[in-house]
């Protein structure tokens, strides 16, 4: 017998990880080129933004703009998906500005704990 998935973890097989909501938000307003997406997201490596990049284009959340120009030149937006998600993005932002001093103070924590 076959378990069905629930909401919350079909929606975070699409944009779990630690860059795939980085790269949402970075893509919200207007499309974006990959160096610029790169550049924006640093320390992330080349080969880990392309990974997510596919995931997301096959996910359907993106669309990969290709224009027939020299040098090629290719843009990342999203899709009409992937702008359904900008909400719930909204009330995680709305959420950790709320929280931030509490946020800090358990990041922190967690650095000093860490150090041996």
């Amino acid at each position: 017998m076959t378990q069905c998935k629930s909401p919350v973890s079909n929606a975070l097989s699409l944009v779990g990880g630690k860059w795939k909501i980085a790269i949402i938000y970075n893509l919200r307003n207007e499309p974006i080129r990959f160096g610029q997406l790169k550049r924006i997201l640093t320390p992330i490596t080349q080969q880990m933004l392309t990974k997510q990049l596919r995931e997301m284009e096959r996910d359907q959340l993106i669309v990969r703009t290709v224009f027939e120009v020299i040098p090629p030149k290719v843009e990342y937006s999203l899709t009409e998906f992937g702008q359904s998600f900008m909400p719930v993005l909204n009330s995680l932002c709305r959420w950790s500005t709320e929280h931030k001093d509490l946020m800090q103070t358990i990041s922190d924590n967690r650095l000093s704990s860490e150090v041996p």
